[in-house]
């Protein structure tokens, strides 16, 4: 619909439950659409606003709960300053039009040039400070996202323009109830209520009810007096029952991990100083003792602070193109079987190419020959190669699951063979590629295997009286290691690595809601492994996190346990007990951490309105369903080209869903400046699609209600400025999948 439609005799409203950066992502959109879609005319024909938009959410507008103001300074965010922004640019492929803004970094010059204003009842001393020092490689803390959210959020406001309405609640919604004249009733807290037109959901990340695993360890830390924190946002996690010296078992090692480590160390008092430049952690003597470990054993990868040194990066096996092709291609679609593979292949070429380009000394020889002997292997070889050292064990023929459709779940999926000649053959190849690679690349370090790469303490085993020490060494050389490849610029290829990911990711958001994936592919592999492998690689910690990380284990306060960490309850003892795969050591604890965040699921879901949905029939949970799989994916179903939500596989009519809850392409809320963004075009496509819908309400006659309901409710008093954080002093201060990615300076 592009005609703008007449003066309406009454206005039509939408009530926007959610209002984070993807809500008020929208609310720019609508702004950006609406001359074309409803006009310059905006006013009812009384002279009122034509159209009143609710935003409804406990926390203030734009940050949302996530980025809100009211918590610890200590937390970043985990992308750069200058790899953050909540405008479309000249590379977004959007219906509507294009309105540039300025990134954090921009924005931040801009407010140190007094160009734009922030008001000072949002500003503190370590706030000022940080705005005065911010720079493009920063890490940004989400105090300081909080205030660019909240003025994106302004200036959007300020585009829809004296027509429109935007009247911000600061309540939760507690059910939506469907009138019988099509509006629906969203009740609010302490008992109000507002009739609208349509609703969006923009809820964000919601939390989860405990899984049996879980509950039973929330039973057991009750019945015995211990602590237990399930998975859960770090921030929001109460962790005051955590006294001084005490060990906590903490289970996970990514960015939750990260943020509890922070909390619990830096957050109590202690302190980072710098001798002989190397970092050391003087503790305050109220940490607790800290024992982690994971299926891997080791943190996310660090952020890449290097810059490309050779040749452009150009996509060769899996490009938006090839994406389309095969899904277009096929009647199934296998993750593991026909996408996997490429994505695999096309980072070791990206890693190699800038590698040997950007590094030839580093190479014997040059980029055109391996790249030729590259080529000629089979996709899979990308898989299975490994280093000489350890080449026996993944040489070995497969097991009866791998070579029957690959196994899921250990961190990436095995490859796919048709059968034991196919097996052979791609062995063959992966020997090749192995020996190719080694009799290429001069530096041992230099050498990237996937399988190592995914997970480096396979095979270590020392049972030993220091077994559990000589992991401790490990694990901080793993760590060192680690930074020295992700930023002295010698090692830039680790750039070329992750650019290579990035992009495949790009192109696999394009089919990524093709009808033809397989069921297990969807539960399984898109919405399963891939995105734990994608983050591990390429959405890990600042290198300044890591660096603290070993400060704290040489400080004595935090101790690796290592890979394939296993927890149970002990009941006699009355403790937590965890061992590890990497050597004998069993420790016990009173506390336990499982750190990350909660599975998806509607269905089990702790935000009350989505439950509400639910149990109505007014929405359904997503199954992904095949002849040879049938599980449920924990997302609400949508409707793919405009998110509408879905019940019995029909559009339920008047209610829209975005969010990471949602079967729609996962996205950031926030994305790299002049990337095509998913999230702005996925935003742009619903608002477009509510002006339309509104604008057909509006111009349509006016039914009669059949029942009386409730009036609008009238517009709230603008709230006062937000407290700093609880037990932070006024004055004290001047001031996570796919949106957050590494970056390297401008």
């Amino acid at each position: 619909m592009s005609a703008r439609i007449p003066a309406p005799s009454r206005p039509v409203s939408l009530a926007v439950v959610g209002a984070g950066p993807r809500g008020v992502g929208v609310l720019e959109r609508l702004a950006a659409n609406l001359d074309e879609l409803w006009g310059p005319d905006r006013r009812t024909r009384d002279g009122g606003p034509s159209l009143v938009v609710h935003l409804i959410d406990p926390h203030p507008a734009g940050p949302g709960r996530i980025w809100r103001h009211d918590q610890s300074p200590l937390l970043k965010l985990n992308s750069m300053a200058a790899d953050v922004t909540m405008f479309t640019d000249e590379t977004s492929t959007i219906d509507g039009p294009v309105r540039p803004g300025p990134s954090l970094v921009e924005w931040a010059e801009r407010v140190r040039g007094g160009s734009i204003r922030v008001p000072e009842d949002r500003l503190d001393d370590t706030l000022r400070a940080e705005l005065r020092h911010l720079g493009p490689a920063s890490f940004p803390t989400r105090r300081l996202q909080s205030l660019y959210l909240r003025w994106f959020y302004e200036e959007a406001l300020a585009a829809l323009g004296s027509g429109v309405a935007v009247r911000e609640h600061r309540s939760r919604a507690s059910a939506v109830t469907e009138l019988p004249d099509g509006r629906r009733r969203v009740g609010l807290e302490r008992g109000r209520a507002l009739t609208v037109d349509l609703v969006l959901y923009s809820l964000g990340h919601t939390g989860a009810d405990p899984q049996p695993e879980h509950a039973r360890l929330i039973d057991f830390a009750r019945r015995r007096e211990l602590y237990y924190l399930p998975p859960a946002f770090t921030a929001d996690a109460d962790t005051r029952a955590i006294v001084p010296g005490q060990r906590v078992i903490v289970r996970g090692f990514g960015l939750a991990a990260v943020d509890l480590i922070v909390l619990l160390t830096e957050g109590r008092g202690g302190r980072f100083t710098t001798e002989a430049g190397r970092l050391r952690y003087e503790p305050s003597g109220r940490e607790p003792r800290i024992l982690i470990g994971s299926r891997r054993g080791v943190p996310y990868h660090s952020k890449i602070g290097s810059a490309l040194a050779g040749e452009a990066p150009a996509g060769r096996f899996f490009t938006p193109a090839i994406a389309a092709g095969l899904a277009d291609s096929r009647d199934t679609l296998d993750f593991a079987a026909d996408v996997w593979p490429l994505i695999a292949q096309e980072m070791l070429w990206g890693y190699y190419r800038e590698l040997a380009t950007g590094h030839p000394e580093r190479v014997r020889i040059g980029w055109p020959e391996f790249a030729a002997r590259f080529e000629a292997l089979d996709p899979r070889a990308s898989i299975v190669a490994t280093a000489t050292a350890t080449a026996t064990a993944t040489a070995s023929p497969a097991d009866a699951t791998a070579s029957a459709g690959g196994t899921r779940g250990r961190g990436f999926a095995d490859p796919v063979f048709a059968d034991a000649a196919d097996e052979e053959r791609v062995r063959r190849d992966a020997a090749e590629l192995t020996a190719l690679i080694e009799r290429t690349v001069i530096d041992e370090l230099d050498r990237l295997f996937l399988p190592q790469l995914d997970r480096p303490l396979d095979g270590v085993r020392d049972d030993g009286p220091d077994g559990a020490e000589e992991l401790q060494h490990r694990v901080r050389e793993y760590i060192e290691r680690d930074l020295r490849l992700r930023t002295l610029p010698e090692h830039s290829a680790t750039l070329g690595l992750f650019i290579a990911l990035l992009t495949s990711l790009f192109a696999l958001a394009e089919i990524v809601s093709s009808p033809t994936w397989t069921a297990r592919s969807r539960v399984e592999d898109i919405n399963g492994w891939w995105l734990g492998w994608f983050s591990f690689i390429a959405s890990g910690p600042p290198a300044h996190r890591l660096e603290e990380l070993l400060a704290l284990s040489e400080a004595g306060v935090v101790r690796f346990l290592g890979a394939g960490l296993r927890v149970e309850a002990d009941e006699e003892g009355g403790v937590f007990r965890a061992s590890s795969a990497n050597h004998a050591e069993v420790v016990t604890a009173s506390a336990l951490v499982d750190a990350r965040l909660p599975d998806t699921s509607v269905a089990r879901s702790d935000n009350a309105l989505l439950r509400a949905l639910l149990d109505a029939g007014a929405a359904v949970e997503e199954v992904a369903h095949d002849p040879a799989f049938r599980a449920p994916t924990g997302r609400l179903a949508v409707r793919p080209d405009d998110r509408r939500v879905l019940h019995a596989d029909e559009p339920s009519g008047r209610s829209y869903a975005i969010g990471p809850y949602t079967n729609s392409p996962f996205v950031g809320a926030f994305s790299r400046p002049r990337t095509n963004a998913v999230a702005f075009r996925e935003n742009d496509r619903v608002a477009r699609a509510l002006l339309q819908h509104l604008a057909e309400l509006a111009t349509a006659p006016a039914a009669e209600p059949t029942e009386p309901t409730e009036p609008t409710e009238p517009a709230e008093p603008a709230e006062p400025a937000e407290p700093a954080a609880p037990g932070i002093p006024p004055g004290a201060f001047t001031d996570r999948l796919w949106g957050e990615f590494a970056a390297h300076p401008r």
